[in-house]
C-alpha cells in the first residue's frame, strides 16, 4: 500500500517539482486538529492513485520556506502539481470525494 512520502524544503524541487507524475502535497502541521482529519483522507487517496498520482506532505513548521513559496497561510493546505506547476489548491479539510474530483482533472 502507498503512503504519503515526507518531503522537506531540501527535497521539495526533487520529489514535487520534477516529478513526472502529478504531485498531492499536504501541507500540515502536529498541532492542527483539521490536519489530522484530513491524514486518513491523504494516506487513502495515495493508495486509490498509486501509480498515476505521487502523494507527499510538507510539513510547514519543518519547511516554512516552501509553505512561503507557495502562499500557505492556513492548513491544511492540498496543492495539485502537475509538471512542476501548482493548478489545483483545496483548503481546509474536506470530503475524500472534493479531493478526487480536483485529482481526477489532472491524472
Amino acid at each position: 500500500m502507498a503512503k504519503p512520502l515526507a518531503v522537506t524544503d531540501s527535497t521539495f524541487t526533487d520529489e514535487v517539482l520534477n516529478s513526472e507524475q502529478p504531485v498531492l502535497v499536504d501541507f500540515w502541521a502536529d498541532w492542527c486538529g483539521p490536519c489530522k482529519m484530513v491524514a486518513p483522507v491523504v494516506e487513502e487517496l495515495a493508495s486509490d492513485y498509486d501509480g498515476k498520482l505521487k502523494v507527499t506532505k510538507v510539513d510547514v513548521d519543518s519547511s516554512p520556506l516552501t509553505a512561503g513559496t507557495y502562499g500557505i497561510r492556513s492548513i491544511p493546505t492540498l496543492l495539485l502539481f502537475k509538471d512542476g506547476k501548482p493548478v489545483n489548491q483545496v483548503v481546509g479539510a474536506v470530503p475524500k470525494q472534493v479531493l478526487q474530483e480536483k485529482i481526477d482533472q489532472v491524472v
